[in-house]
Protein backbone atom coordinates (compact mmCIF):
# COMPACT_ATOMS: atom_id res chain seq x y z
CA UNK A 1 0.00 0.00 0.00
CA UNK A 2 1.53 3.29 -1.08
CA UNK A 3 2.99 5.59 1.55
CA UNK A 4 4.05 2.82 3.95
CA UNK A 5 7.39 1.14 4.41
CA UNK A 6 6.93 -2.37 3.06
CA UNK A 7 8.39 -5.79 3.77
CA UNK A 8 8.16 -8.15 0.78
CA UNK A 9 7.52 -11.82 1.65
CA UNK A 10 8.29 -14.34 -1.10
CA UNK A 11 6.37 -17.59 -0.74
CA UNK A 12 8.01 -20.92 -1.55
CA UNK A 13 5.04 -23.00 -0.44
CA UNK A 14 5.24 -22.95 3.36
CA UNK A 15 2.09 -23.61 5.35
CA UNK A 16 3.30 -20.84 7.68
CA UNK A 17 3.76 -18.02 5.14
CA UNK A 18 0.62 -16.18 6.23
CA UNK A 19 1.86 -16.38 9.83
CA UNK A 20 5.01 -14.48 8.83
CA UNK A 21 2.87 -11.68 7.42
CA UNK A 22 0.60 -11.61 10.44
CA UNK A 23 3.53 -11.34 12.84
CA UNK A 24 4.87 -8.36 10.87
CA UNK A 25 1.47 -6.68 10.67
CA UNK A 26 1.21 -7.08 14.46
CA UNK A 27 4.25 -4.80 14.65
CA UNK A 28 2.21 -2.18 12.72
CA UNK A 29 4.50 -2.64 9.73
CA UNK A 30 3.01 -3.17 6.27
CA UNK A 31 3.97 -6.28 4.31
CA UNK A 32 2.80 -8.18 1.25
CA UNK A 33 3.04 -11.84 0.23
CA UNK A 34 3.91 -12.67 -3.36
CA UNK A 35 4.92 -15.89 -5.14
CA UNK A 36 8.64 -16.53 -5.39
CA UNK A 37 8.34 -16.50 -9.18
CA UNK A 38 7.81 -12.71 -9.25
CA UNK A 39 10.68 -11.84 -6.91
CA UNK A 40 12.60 -9.20 -8.89
CA UNK A 41 9.47 -7.73 -10.45
CA UNK A 42 7.83 -7.13 -7.07
CA UNK A 43 11.04 -6.00 -5.41
CA UNK A 44 11.38 -3.24 -7.97
CA UNK A 45 7.68 -2.32 -7.93
CA UNK A 46 7.26 -2.20 -4.15
CA UNK A 47 10.70 -0.79 -3.28
CA UNK A 48 10.59 -2.76 0.01
CA UNK A 49 12.71 -2.03 3.05
CA UNK A 50 13.55 -5.72 3.25
CA UNK A 51 12.69 -9.18 1.90
CA UNK A 52 11.77 -12.39 3.73
CA UNK A 53 12.05 -15.75 1.96
CA UNK A 54 9.57 -18.26 3.37
CA UNK A 55 10.00 -21.94 4.06
CA UNK A 56 8.61 -24.60 1.77
CA UNK A 57 8.13 -28.35 1.33
CA UNK A 58 10.64 -28.73 -1.52
CA UNK A 59 14.31 -29.60 -1.42
CA UNK A 60 16.69 -27.14 -3.07
CA UNK A 61 18.44 -30.23 -4.45
CA UNK A 62 15.39 -31.24 -6.52
CA UNK A 63 15.37 -30.46 -10.23
CA UNK A 64 12.01 -28.70 -10.03
CA UNK A 65 12.65 -26.85 -6.75
CA UNK A 66 11.25 -23.28 -6.66
CA UNK A 67 13.96 -20.80 -7.62
CA UNK A 68 14.49 -17.05 -7.59
CA UNK A 69 16.84 -15.04 -9.77
CA UNK A 70 20.27 -14.59 -8.16
CA UNK A 71 20.00 -10.85 -8.85
CA UNK A 72 17.65 -10.60 -5.88
CA UNK A 73 20.62 -10.93 -3.51
CA UNK A 74 22.44 -8.15 -5.43
CA UNK A 75 19.78 -5.50 -4.80
CA UNK A 76 21.44 -4.44 -1.54
CA UNK A 77 18.25 -5.02 0.47
CA UNK A 78 18.22 -6.82 3.84
CA UNK A 79 17.14 -10.44 3.31
CA UNK A 80 16.00 -13.04 5.83
CA UNK A 81 15.70 -16.63 4.64
CA UNK A 82 13.55 -18.98 6.73
CA UNK A 83 14.11 -22.76 6.42
CA UNK A 84 13.92 -23.32 2.63
CA UNK A 85 14.73 -19.62 2.26
CA UNK A 86 18.00 -20.16 4.13
CA UNK A 87 18.87 -23.18 2.01
CA UNK A 88 18.07 -21.34 -1.24
CA UNK A 89 20.21 -18.41 -0.12
CA UNK A 90 23.05 -20.82 0.64
CA UNK A 91 23.12 -22.56 -2.74
CA UNK A 92 22.46 -19.37 -4.70
CA UNK A 93 25.45 -17.64 -3.11
CA UNK A 94 27.84 -20.55 -3.51
CA UNK A 95 27.35 -22.72 -0.41
CA UNK A 96 26.24 -26.33 -0.19
CA UNK A 97 23.10 -28.00 1.16
CA UNK A 98 22.79 -31.72 1.89
CA UNK A 99 20.26 -34.16 3.24
CA UNK A 100 20.29 -37.43 5.10
CA UNK A 101 21.07 -37.97 8.75
CA UNK A 102 20.46 -34.48 10.14
CA UNK A 103 16.67 -34.45 9.83
CA UNK A 104 14.91 -32.40 12.49
CA UNK A 105 11.17 -32.05 13.02
CA UNK A 106 9.37 -30.51 15.99
CA UNK A 107 10.75 -28.80 19.07
CA UNK A 108 14.48 -28.22 19.43
CA UNK A 109 16.85 -26.17 21.56
CA UNK A 110 18.98 -23.54 19.86
CA UNK A 111 21.93 -21.72 21.38
CA UNK A 112 23.77 -18.63 20.21
CA UNK A 113 27.32 -19.04 18.89
CA UNK A 114 28.05 -15.39 18.02
CA UNK A 115 26.48 -12.01 18.62
CA UNK A 116 24.30 -10.68 15.81
CA UNK A 117 21.74 -7.87 15.31
CA UNK A 118 19.26 -10.62 14.41
CA UNK A 119 19.51 -12.06 17.92
CA UNK A 120 19.38 -8.83 19.94
CA UNK A 121 17.34 -9.07 23.18
CA UNK A 122 17.21 -12.86 22.96
CA UNK A 123 18.64 -14.54 26.11
CA UNK A 124 22.16 -15.89 25.99
CA UNK A 125 21.05 -19.34 27.15
CA UNK A 126 19.45 -21.83 24.75
CA UNK A 127 15.87 -21.31 23.73
CA UNK A 128 13.09 -23.40 22.19
CA UNK A 129 12.38 -23.30 18.45
CA UNK A 130 10.24 -25.20 15.95
CA UNK A 131 12.22 -27.12 13.34
CA UNK A 132 10.81 -28.71 10.18
CA UNK A 133 13.56 -29.72 7.75
CA UNK A 134 15.22 -32.68 6.13
CA UNK A 135 17.97 -30.80 4.29
CA UNK A 136 20.64 -28.82 6.11
CA UNK A 137 23.39 -26.34 5.30
CA UNK A 138 26.73 -28.12 4.93
CA UNK A 139 28.98 -25.33 3.65
CA UNK A 140 28.30 -21.61 4.07
CA UNK A 141 28.86 -19.13 1.24
CA UNK A 142 31.86 -16.83 1.51
CA UNK A 143 31.35 -14.03 4.02
CA UNK A 144 28.79 -15.94 6.13
CA UNK A 145 29.11 -17.05 9.75
CA UNK A 146 27.05 -19.29 12.04
CA UNK A 147 25.28 -17.33 14.81
CA UNK A 148 23.19 -20.17 16.34
CA UNK A 149 23.18 -23.97 16.38
CA UNK A 150 21.12 -26.86 17.74
CA UNK A 151 22.19 -30.34 18.79
CA UNK A 152 21.20 -31.83 15.43
CA UNK A 153 21.72 -28.73 13.29
CA UNK A 154 25.16 -27.08 13.39
CA UNK A 155 23.84 -24.26 11.19
CA UNK A 156 20.60 -23.06 12.84
CA UNK A 157 21.06 -19.35 12.07
CA UNK A 158 23.54 -17.42 9.93
CA UNK A 159 24.62 -13.88 9.19
CA UNK A 160 26.21 -12.89 5.91
CA UNK A 161 27.62 -9.81 4.34
CA UNK A 162 25.34 -7.10 2.95
CA UNK A 163 22.66 -7.69 5.63
CA UNK A 164 21.71 -11.20 4.50
CA UNK A 165 20.49 -13.52 7.28
CA UNK A 166 18.97 -16.96 7.54
CA UNK A 167 17.40 -19.27 10.13
CA UNK A 168 16.70 -22.98 9.82
CA UNK A 169 13.80 -22.85 12.30
CA UNK A 170 10.44 -21.10 12.02
CA UNK A 171 10.34 -17.87 14.09
CA UNK A 172 6.77 -17.13 12.99
CA UNK A 173 5.11 -20.01 14.89
CA UNK A 174 4.07 -19.87 18.53
CA UNK A 175 6.22 -22.90 19.39
CA UNK A 176 9.37 -20.82 18.80
CA UNK A 177 10.27 -18.77 21.84
CA UNK A 178 11.51 -15.25 21.08
CA UNK A 179 10.44 -15.68 17.44
CA UNK A 180 8.62 -12.36 17.43
CA UNK A 181 11.69 -10.67 18.87
CA UNK A 182 13.83 -12.13 16.08
CA UNK A 183 11.41 -10.95 13.38
CA UNK A 184 11.20 -7.53 15.01
CA UNK A 185 15.00 -7.32 15.05
CA UNK A 186 15.00 -7.91 11.31
CA UNK A 187 11.99 -5.78 10.34
CA UNK A 188 12.48 -2.77 12.59
CA UNK A 189 16.13 -3.05 13.60
CA UNK A 190 17.89 -4.19 10.41
CA UNK A 191 15.36 -3.01 7.79
CA UNK A 192 14.37 0.08 9.81
CA UNK A 193 10.76 -0.19 8.61
CA UNK A 194 8.38 2.35 10.14
CA UNK A 195 5.56 1.10 12.37
CA UNK A 196 2.86 3.25 10.78
CA UNK A 197 0.42 0.56 9.64
CA UNK A 198 -2.49 1.26 12.03
CA UNK A 199 -6.29 0.97 11.89
CA UNK A 200 -6.57 4.77 11.90
CA UNK A 201 -4.20 5.19 8.96
CA UNK A 202 -5.93 2.39 7.05
CA UNK A 203 -9.36 3.95 7.54
CA UNK A 204 -8.16 7.39 6.42
CA UNK A 205 -6.41 6.08 3.30
CA UNK A 206 -9.21 3.65 2.37
CA UNK A 207 -11.95 6.27 2.69
CA UNK A 208 -10.00 8.56 0.36
CA UNK A 209 -9.42 5.71 -2.12
CA UNK A 210 -13.12 4.71 -2.12
CA UNK A 211 -14.22 8.28 -2.81
CA UNK A 212 -11.79 8.56 -5.73
CA UNK A 213 -12.90 5.21 -7.16
CA UNK A 214 -16.66 5.59 -6.77
CA UNK A 215 -17.18 9.30 -7.46
CA UNK A 216 -20.87 10.11 -7.57
CA UNK A 217 -22.02 6.55 -8.38
CA UNK A 218 -23.93 4.23 -6.09
CA UNK A 219 -22.50 1.10 -4.42
CA UNK A 220 -24.47 -1.99 -3.45
CA UNK A 221 -23.21 -4.42 -0.83
CA UNK A 222 -24.44 -7.85 0.18
CA UNK A 223 -24.61 -7.47 3.95
CA UNK A 224 -24.66 -10.76 5.87
CA UNK A 225 -24.17 -9.42 9.38
CA UNK A 226 -20.83 -11.22 9.64
CA UNK A 227 -17.61 -9.46 10.57
CA UNK A 228 -16.19 -8.87 7.07
CA UNK A 229 -19.33 -7.53 5.39
CA UNK A 230 -20.20 -5.43 8.46
CA UNK A 231 -16.80 -3.72 8.56
CA UNK A 232 -16.89 -3.23 4.78
CA UNK A 233 -20.32 -1.60 5.14
CA UNK A 234 -19.03 0.74 7.84
CA UNK A 235 -16.03 1.80 5.74
CA UNK A 236 -18.17 2.38 2.65
CA UNK A 237 -20.75 4.29 4.65
CA UNK A 238 -18.05 6.52 6.14
CA UNK A 239 -16.71 7.18 2.64
CA UNK A 240 -19.87 7.72 0.59
CA UNK A 241 -22.79 7.93 3.05
CA UNK A 242 -26.20 7.42 1.46
CA UNK A 243 -24.69 6.46 -1.91
CA UNK A 244 -24.34 3.00 -0.35
CA UNK A 245 -27.24 0.53 -0.36
CA UNK A 246 -26.90 -2.67 1.66
CA UNK A 247 -28.93 -5.73 0.71
CA UNK A 248 -29.56 -8.30 3.43
CA UNK A 249 -30.93 -11.64 2.24
CA UNK A 250 -32.55 -13.80 4.91
CA UNK A 251 -32.31 -17.34 3.55
CA UNK A 252 -33.84 -18.97 6.61
CA UNK A 253 -30.47 -20.55 7.43
CA UNK A 254 -29.12 -17.82 9.69
CA UNK A 255 -28.52 -17.77 13.41
CA UNK A 256 -31.41 -16.84 15.66
CA UNK A 257 -32.06 -13.06 15.70
CA UNK A 258 -29.43 -12.31 12.99
CA UNK A 259 -31.92 -10.42 10.82
CA UNK A 260 -33.16 -8.41 13.81
CA UNK A 261 -29.63 -7.41 14.78
CA UNK A 262 -28.81 -6.25 11.24
CA UNK A 263 -31.99 -4.18 11.03
CA UNK A 264 -31.48 -2.59 14.43
CA UNK A 265 -27.80 -1.69 14.05
CA UNK A 266 -27.32 -0.86 10.38
CA UNK A 267 -30.80 0.33 9.53
CA UNK A 268 -31.99 2.05 12.70
CA UNK A 269 -28.82 3.00 14.61
CA UNK A 270 -26.51 3.80 11.66
CA UNK A 271 -29.24 5.03 9.32
CA UNK A 272 -27.92 3.17 6.28
CA UNK A 273 -29.96 2.46 3.18
CA UNK A 274 -30.87 -1.13 3.98
CA UNK A 275 -32.98 -3.51 1.90
CA UNK A 276 -34.20 -6.53 3.90
CA UNK A 277 -35.28 -9.49 1.78
CA UNK A 278 -36.99 -12.48 3.37
CA UNK A 279 -36.30 -15.32 0.93
CA UNK A 280 -36.73 -18.15 3.43
CA UNK A 281 -39.42 -19.98 1.46
CA UNK A 282 -37.44 -19.78 -1.76
CA UNK A 283 -34.28 -21.27 -0.24
CA UNK A 284 -35.96 -23.97 1.82
CA UNK A 285 -38.17 -25.11 -1.05
CA UNK A 286 -35.12 -25.50 -3.33
CA UNK A 287 -33.30 -27.44 -0.61
CA UNK A 288 -36.22 -29.80 -0.02
CA UNK A 289 -35.00 -33.40 -0.06
CA UNK A 290 -31.34 -32.47 -0.60
CA UNK A 291 -28.76 -34.10 1.69
CA UNK A 292 -25.48 -33.85 -0.21
CA UNK A 293 -23.39 -30.97 1.21
CA UNK A 294 -21.91 -29.89 -2.13
CA UNK A 295 -25.34 -29.82 -3.73
CA UNK A 296 -26.59 -27.73 -0.81
CA UNK A 297 -23.81 -25.20 -1.42
CA UNK A 298 -24.54 -24.94 -5.14
CA UNK A 299 -28.27 -24.48 -4.58
CA UNK A 300 -27.73 -21.80 -1.93
CA UNK A 301 -25.12 -19.97 -4.02
CA UNK A 302 -27.33 -19.84 -7.11
CA UNK A 303 -30.44 -18.84 -5.13
CA UNK A 304 -28.51 -16.03 -3.45
CA UNK A 305 -27.27 -14.71 -6.80
CA UNK A 306 -30.80 -14.76 -8.21
CA UNK A 307 -32.27 -12.90 -5.22
CA UNK A 308 -29.41 -10.42 -4.99
CA UNK A 309 -29.47 -9.70 -8.73
CA UNK A 310 -33.23 -9.04 -8.65
CA UNK A 311 -32.87 -6.57 -5.79
CA UNK A 312 -29.80 -4.89 -7.27
CA UNK A 313 -31.68 -4.28 -10.53
CA UNK A 314 -34.12 -2.05 -8.62
CA UNK A 315 -31.35 0.36 -7.57
CA UNK A 316 -30.69 3.16 -10.05
CA UNK A 317 -27.13 4.21 -10.90
CA UNK A 318 -25.56 1.23 -9.13
CA UNK A 319 -22.17 0.88 -10.83
CA UNK A 320 -20.16 -0.73 -8.02
CA UNK A 321 -20.44 -3.90 -6.00
CA UNK A 322 -18.93 -3.77 -2.52
CA UNK A 323 -17.40 -6.99 -1.23
CA UNK A 324 -15.85 -8.02 2.06
CA UNK A 325 -12.84 -9.67 0.39
CA UNK A 326 -9.94 -9.90 2.86
CA UNK A 327 -6.22 -10.49 2.30
CA UNK A 328 -6.24 -14.30 2.76
CA UNK A 329 -8.87 -14.46 -0.04
CA UNK A 330 -6.50 -12.53 -2.29
CA UNK A 331 -3.53 -14.72 -1.37
CA UNK A 332 -5.39 -17.99 -1.83
CA UNK A 333 -6.74 -16.98 -5.26
CA UNK A 334 -3.19 -16.94 -6.62
CA UNK A 335 -0.49 -19.59 -6.73
CA UNK A 336 2.00 -19.17 -3.92
CA UNK A 337 3.00 -22.80 -3.85
CA UNK A 338 5.39 -23.06 -6.77
CA UNK A 339 4.81 -24.11 -10.39
CA UNK A 340 2.61 -27.14 -9.72
CA UNK A 341 0.38 -25.57 -7.09
CA UNK A 342 -3.33 -26.07 -6.86
CA UNK A 343 -4.91 -22.63 -6.97
CA UNK A 344 -7.87 -21.93 -4.70
CA UNK A 345 -10.10 -19.25 -6.17
CA UNK A 346 -11.92 -17.04 -3.71
CA UNK A 347 -15.43 -15.77 -4.18
CA UNK A 348 -17.65 -13.48 -2.19
CA UNK A 349 -21.38 -13.56 -2.92
CA UNK A 350 -20.81 -16.84 -4.76
CA UNK A 351 -19.68 -15.18 -8.00
CA UNK A 352 -22.09 -12.73 -9.57
CA UNK A 353 -23.29 -12.97 -13.19
CA UNK A 354 -21.07 -11.21 -15.72
CA UNK A 355 -23.99 -9.39 -17.29
CA UNK A 356 -24.46 -7.31 -14.13
CA UNK A 357 -21.40 -5.31 -15.27
CA UNK A 358 -20.61 -4.00 -11.80
CA UNK A 359 -17.12 -2.86 -10.85
CA UNK A 360 -15.74 -4.16 -7.59
CA UNK A 361 -14.87 -2.04 -4.59
CA UNK A 362 -13.13 -4.08 -1.90
CA UNK A 363 -12.24 -1.94 1.12
CA UNK A 364 -10.75 -4.82 3.17
CA UNK A 365 -8.59 -6.58 0.60
CA UNK A 366 -5.29 -5.61 2.32
CA UNK A 367 -6.34 -6.84 5.78
CA UNK A 368 -6.07 -10.07 7.73
CA UNK A 369 -9.04 -11.08 9.87
CA UNK A 370 -7.60 -9.72 13.12
CA UNK A 371 -6.91 -6.41 11.36
CA UNK A 372 -10.48 -6.32 10.06
CA UNK A 373 -11.69 -6.61 13.65
CA UNK A 374 -9.42 -3.76 14.78
CA UNK A 375 -10.68 -1.53 11.98
CA UNK A 376 -14.27 -2.42 12.91
CA UNK A 377 -13.71 -1.45 16.54
CA UNK A 378 -12.06 1.81 15.49
CA UNK A 379 -15.06 2.59 13.28
CA UNK A 380 -17.41 2.13 16.23
CA UNK A 381 -18.89 -1.30 15.55
CA UNK A 382 -20.17 -3.09 18.65
CA UNK A 383 -17.46 -5.33 20.13
CA UNK A 384 -19.91 -8.22 20.30
CA UNK A 385 -20.45 -8.04 16.54
CA UNK A 386 -16.78 -7.54 15.70
CA UNK A 387 -15.65 -10.49 17.81
CA UNK A 388 -18.30 -12.91 16.51
CA UNK A 389 -17.17 -16.39 15.63
CA UNK A 390 -16.97 -17.32 11.92
CA UNK A 391 -20.18 -18.48 10.28
CA UNK A 392 -20.17 -20.51 7.03
CA UNK A 393 -21.51 -18.97 3.84
CA UNK A 394 -24.20 -21.66 3.40
CA UNK A 395 -25.21 -21.03 7.02
CA UNK A 396 -27.00 -23.74 8.97
CA UNK A 397 -27.39 -25.82 5.82
CA UNK A 398 -23.95 -27.35 6.46
CA UNK A 399 -24.63 -27.73 10.18
CA UNK A 400 -27.83 -29.68 9.55
CA UNK A 401 -26.55 -33.04 8.39
CA UNK A 402 -28.99 -34.68 6.04
CA UNK A 403 -32.26 -33.19 4.88
CA UNK A 404 -33.10 -29.55 5.63
CA UNK A 405 -36.57 -28.53 6.76
CA UNK A 406 -37.94 -25.43 8.43
CA UNK A 407 -38.53 -27.43 11.61
CA UNK A 408 -34.93 -28.71 11.73
CA UNK A 409 -33.64 -25.18 11.11
CA UNK A 410 -35.65 -23.80 14.02
CA UNK A 411 -34.47 -26.61 16.33
CA UNK A 412 -30.83 -25.90 15.48
CA UNK A 413 -31.23 -22.13 15.78
CA UNK A 414 -32.61 -22.40 19.31
CA UNK A 415 -30.02 -24.95 20.43
CA UNK A 416 -27.13 -22.96 18.97
CA UNK A 417 -28.35 -19.78 20.64
CA UNK A 418 -28.39 -21.50 24.03
CA UNK A 419 -24.85 -22.87 23.58
CA UNK A 420 -23.41 -19.48 22.58
CA UNK A 421 -25.22 -17.62 25.37
CA UNK A 422 -23.94 -20.10 27.97
CA UNK A 423 -20.38 -19.60 26.69
CA UNK A 424 -20.80 -15.83 27.02
CA UNK A 425 -22.26 -16.10 30.51
CA UNK A 426 -19.29 -18.27 31.54
CA UNK A 427 -16.87 -15.67 30.13
CA UNK A 428 -15.46 -18.21 27.66
CA UNK A 429 -16.85 -17.03 24.31
CA UNK A 430 -13.79 -14.90 23.46
CA UNK A 431 -11.43 -17.62 24.71
CA UNK A 432 -12.43 -20.04 21.94
CA UNK A 433 -12.06 -19.43 18.21
CA UNK A 434 -15.32 -20.96 17.02
CA UNK A 435 -18.24 -22.69 18.68
CA UNK A 436 -21.51 -23.99 17.27
CA UNK A 437 -24.03 -26.84 17.23
CA UNK A 438 -24.58 -29.54 14.61
CA UNK A 439 -27.90 -31.32 14.15
CA UNK A 440 -27.21 -34.96 13.29
CA UNK A 441 -29.25 -37.12 10.91
CA UNK A 442 -29.86 -39.72 13.61
CA UNK A 443 -32.37 -40.17 16.39
CA UNK A 444 -31.93 -41.77 19.78
CA UNK A 445 -34.16 -43.26 22.42
CA UNK A 446 -34.65 -41.22 25.58
CA UNK A 447 -36.90 -40.90 28.59
CA UNK A 448 -38.51 -37.57 29.48
CA UNK A 449 -40.85 -37.67 32.43
CA UNK A 450 -42.53 -41.04 32.29
CA UNK A 451 -42.51 -41.21 28.51
CA UNK A 452 -40.17 -42.84 26.04
CA UNK A 453 -38.87 -40.44 23.38
CA UNK A 454 -37.22 -40.96 20.02
CA UNK A 455 -35.73 -37.64 18.98
CA UNK A 456 -32.75 -35.83 17.47
CA UNK A 457 -29.11 -36.00 18.56
CA UNK A 458 -27.19 -32.71 18.75
CA UNK A 459 -23.40 -32.29 18.69
CA UNK A 460 -21.60 -29.37 20.31
CA UNK A 461 -18.40 -28.18 18.63
CA UNK A 462 -15.83 -25.73 20.03
CA UNK A 463 -12.25 -25.28 18.81
CA UNK A 464 -9.16 -23.28 19.62
CA UNK A 465 -6.95 -22.10 16.77
CA UNK A 466 -4.91 -19.11 15.64
CA UNK A 467 -5.06 -19.65 11.89
CA UNK A 468 -7.93 -22.15 11.26
CA UNK A 469 -5.49 -24.31 9.26
CA UNK A 470 -5.15 -26.54 12.30
CA UNK A 471 -7.36 -26.60 15.37
CA UNK A 472 -7.81 -28.43 18.66
CA UNK A 473 -11.07 -29.02 20.48
CA UNK A 474 -11.69 -26.67 23.41
CA UNK A 475 -11.32 -28.14 26.88
CA UNK A 476 -14.60 -26.69 28.14
CA UNK A 477 -15.47 -27.31 31.80
CA UNK A 478 -17.63 -30.37 32.39
CA UNK A 479 -20.02 -28.34 34.53
CA UNK A 480 -20.60 -25.95 31.63
CA UNK A 481 -21.17 -28.76 29.15
CA UNK A 482 -23.62 -30.38 31.57
CA UNK A 483 -25.51 -27.09 31.95
CA UNK A 484 -25.65 -26.59 28.16
CA UNK A 485 -26.90 -30.13 27.61
CA UNK A 486 -29.56 -29.90 30.29
CA UNK A 487 -30.83 -26.51 29.09
CA UNK A 488 -31.03 -27.58 25.43
CA UNK A 489 -32.84 -30.83 26.19
CA UNK A 490 -35.30 -29.06 28.52
CA UNK A 491 -35.99 -26.04 26.30
CA UNK A 492 -35.63 -27.25 22.70
CA UNK A 493 -38.35 -29.66 21.73
CA UNK A 494 -37.01 -32.34 19.40
CA UNK A 495 -33.63 -32.98 21.06
CA UNK A 496 -33.12 -35.61 23.73
CA UNK A 497 -29.38 -36.28 23.50
CA UNK A 498 -26.34 -33.92 23.34
CA UNK A 499 -22.77 -34.97 22.54
CA UNK A 500 -19.46 -33.04 22.49
CA UNK A 501 -17.08 -33.31 19.53
CA UNK A 502 -13.51 -33.88 20.75
CA UNK A 503 -11.90 -34.23 17.30
CA UNK A 504 -8.99 -32.04 16.24
CA UNK A 505 -8.13 -30.68 12.79
CA UNK A 506 -6.56 -32.66 11.24
CA UNK A 507 -7.79 -35.34 10.89
CA UNK A 508 -11.29 -33.86 11.24
CA UNK A 509 -12.38 -30.49 9.86
CA UNK A 510 -13.83 -27.71 11.99
CA UNK A 511 -17.22 -27.77 10.29
CA UNK A 512 -18.91 -31.14 9.81
CA UNK A 513 -19.80 -30.57 6.13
Amino acid sequence: MSGHDTILILDYGSQYTQLIARRIREMNVYCEIHPCTVALEKAKELAPKGIILSGGPSSVRDDNAPQTEAELWDLGLPILGICYGLQLTTVTLGGQVGGGSHREYGLAKVERTEASPLLNDIPEESWQVWMSHGDHVETLPDGFKVIAKSQSCPVAAVEGSNQVYGVQFHPEVNHTHHGTTLLKNFVQGICRARADWTPESYIEETVKRIREQVGSSRVILGLSGGVDSSVAAMLLHKAIGDKLTCIFVDNGLLRLYDADHVREFFGEKMGMNLVMVDATERFLSQLDGVSDPEQKRKIIGKAFIDVFEAEAAKIDDARFLGQGTIYPDVIESQSFKGPSATIKSHHNVGGLPEHMKLQLVEPLRELFKDEVRQVGLTLGLDRELVMRHPFPGPGLAVRILGEITRERCEVLQRADYIFIEKLKQAGLYNDVAQAFCVLLPVKAVGVMGDERTYENVLALRSVNTTDFMTADFSRLPYDLLAEVSTTIINEVKGINRVTYDISSKPPATIEWE
